[in-house]
């Protein structure tokens, strides 16, 4: 669905899909002055992580955004489009999924997590040593890593994927065709909270060009992304209902 590109790229809308799919997604705060706790800030279209940073007043995200704008990262008209939202603290997970028109099914096909630079490294010094040194880690994404979930989440991302298939499909027809991919954390209270979306193949999926762990067990056999859009062309070709793929 190549309306739905639209939705992924700009946060409100893409909030708007998970907030009418009634799915758990992080607290957000309209103005900079409202910020009463840890707080994530990001800014419009696909940075891969650069730029985001974490702030727990409204001096802090007034210093940061000052560094910031020195080092070029960003400009005032990023900052007046700054998505402010709580800051979630779990594990990563970002889990890809196939919808199938034909089917009527949304089918699981794998998860990665992703090395962060430079907040992977940053996190790895001992504490007296971040307190003491002068850095503002960043949050560019360099690789991923395939990973599967604690089995008794999997219906919490099962119920989330249904709930997203369902609000596009009534926000934006005909929805979510094919591939998409959400970004969750994990809390300790086992609770899977989204903070972004793919309305398409996501970079993750090369983790999984053989299959992975959960397209096994739906298949038996290896079912990358790649060839799972396939398999749903030819399906569509030999069977009709070409048009309920495509847009």
């Amino acid at each position: 669905n190549r309306d739905i590109l639209r939705w992924e790229a700009e946060r409100d809308l893409e909030r708007q899909l998970l907030v009418n799919g009634k799915i758990r997604i992080p607290m957000k705060y309209d103005d900079p002055s409202e910020i009463d706790r840890a707080v994530m800030v990001k800014f419009p279209g696909a940075r891969g992580g650069r730029g985001y940073f974490v702030a727990s007043s409204t001096e802090e995200f007034n210093e940061k955004i000052d560094a910031m704008k020195e080092r070029g990262w960003i400009e005032d008209a990023d900052v007046e489009q700054a998505h402010i939202e709580e800051y979630v603290s779990g594990c990563n997970y970002c889990i890809h999924y196939f919808y199938s028109a034909l089917n009527d099914e949304v089918e699981l096909m794998g998860m990665d997590s992703r090395y962060e630079s430079s907040i992977d490294g940053f996190v790895r010094m001992p504490a007296k040593d971040q307190l003491s040194i002068d850095i503002s880690p960043s949050y560019v994404v360099t690789g991923n890593h395939p990973v599967v979930m604690r089995e008794s989440l999997l219906p919490q991302a099962f119920e989330i994927g249904d709930k997203l298939v369902k609000s596009a499909a009534e926000l934006v027809k005909p929805g979510l065709n094919g591939p998409f991919c959400i970004q969750t954390l994990v809390n300790d209270n086992l609770e899977v909270v989204v903070f972004e979306t793919s309305a398409r193949t996501d970079g993750g999926t090369n983790t999984f060009m053989e299959g992975s762990a959960y397209s096994y067990l739906k298949y038996g056999e290896g079912m990358s992304m790649g060839r799972r859009v396939a398999r749903e062309i030819k399906m569509a070709l030999e069977n009709g209902g070409f048009e309920k793929i495509i847009t």
